[in-house]
């Protein structure tokens, strides 16, 4: 017996402590994602009723009409669309995780409105609109880029243009301005044109804040070098810069000529550098500079920490 016990504990895999991290990360930056999207949303568009599309301006829409809790309105609509996304997308880790923010959402949101009414010396903080549309969009952009981080979502239009997506393969963007539009349309026909055109003003500045959080600025630069001199090139880049290169044989279509194309990704301050030692090894190469997304790897961020 006691054999066979030790047998069974011996199969159990017990968590390691990275991936306990990785969950408890998870987690909190899922609550303090939602949390803080819900004090943007509280604090800026309910009380002025501002419709930046989303469930959550469906919520407002609905609010002014019967009453009824703004976040509890949120997450009842949400159930029927978790339980149409886990049928439909099958992915149980980006559903656990909406679920999670989009309950915290709710909760924060009633619970915030029931108490800073009673607690602030102003409510609202102030009856500024562009005030209102701006604040709102940064801090509820802040929130839901940390819940973007932990791979999830408040839920809404999010599943439902995932799951449009999949079905007509048309691009997320295009989904959520149809849906989103739509949404702060209805909002102008309820509140009035002026509360509208600060809806969208808000959904473009919330998309920016939440990239911004997501992604962080972007420090990254990539470098196209094309050069007949590519052991030159590629050493000096190297030895200065300690950054790696890649290189292929090209042929320009207009000249005919063999020549070699290099590619490197350098931080944004090495890029006068970059220039400058480029001229010193090869005076007559071509060379564009862009703008990188985001570089994960050597000499960057690790890529396992980035998604930990």
């Amino acid at each position: 017996m006691t054999t066979l016990l030790r047998q069974k504990t011996r199969q159990i895999h017990w968590p390691s402590q990275a991936q306990i991290w990785h969950k408890t990360h998870i987690i909190i930056l899922l609550t303090l994602g939602g949390f803080i999207a819900a004090a943007g949303y509280v604090i800026f568009q309910v009380p002025h009723h501002i419709v930046a599309g989303g469930l959550s301006g469906v919520s407002i829409i609905i609010n002014a009409f019967t009453g009824w809790p703004v976040g509890l309105l949120f997450w009842i609509m949400n159930v029927p669309l978790l339980i149409l996304g886990f049928f439909q997308l099958g992915r149980w880790s980006f559903l656990w995780r909406t679920l999670f923010a989009a309950t915290i959402f709710s909760a924060s949101a009633d619970l915030l409105l029931a108490v800073l009414p009673q607690t602030l010396p102003q409510w609202p903080l102030t009856d500024d609109m562009l005030l209102n549309t701006i604040y709102g969009g940064i801090i509820g952009g802040i929130g839901l880029g940390m819940v973007y981080r932990a791979g999830g979502t408040t839920g809404g239009t999010s599943i439902l243009g995932r799951i449009w997506q999949r079905k007509t393969g048309r691009p997320l963007s295009q989904v959520y301005f149809y849906s989103d539009g739509l949404i702060i349309l209805t909002g102008a026909l309820v509140f009035g044109w002026e509360i509208a055109l600060y809806g969208f003003i808000m959904l473009f500045i919330g998309g920016l804040a939440s990239d911004y959080t997501l992604e962080g600025p972007s420090r990254t630069r990539t470098a196209t070098i094309v050069t007949n001199q590519p052991e030159a090139v590629m050493q000096i880049i190297m030895e200065n810069l300690g950054r790696g290169v890649s290189y292929w044989p090209i042929t320009g279509g207009y000249t005919g000529e063999q020549r070699y194309l290099i590619y490197c990704t350098v931080t944004r301050p090495q890029v006068q550098e970059l220039k400058r030692i480029i001229a010193q090894a090869d005076p007559t190469a071509f060379v564009t500079i862009g703008v990188g997304h985001q570089a994960l790897g050597d000499g960057f961020s690790s890529i396992a920490k980035e998604i930990s």
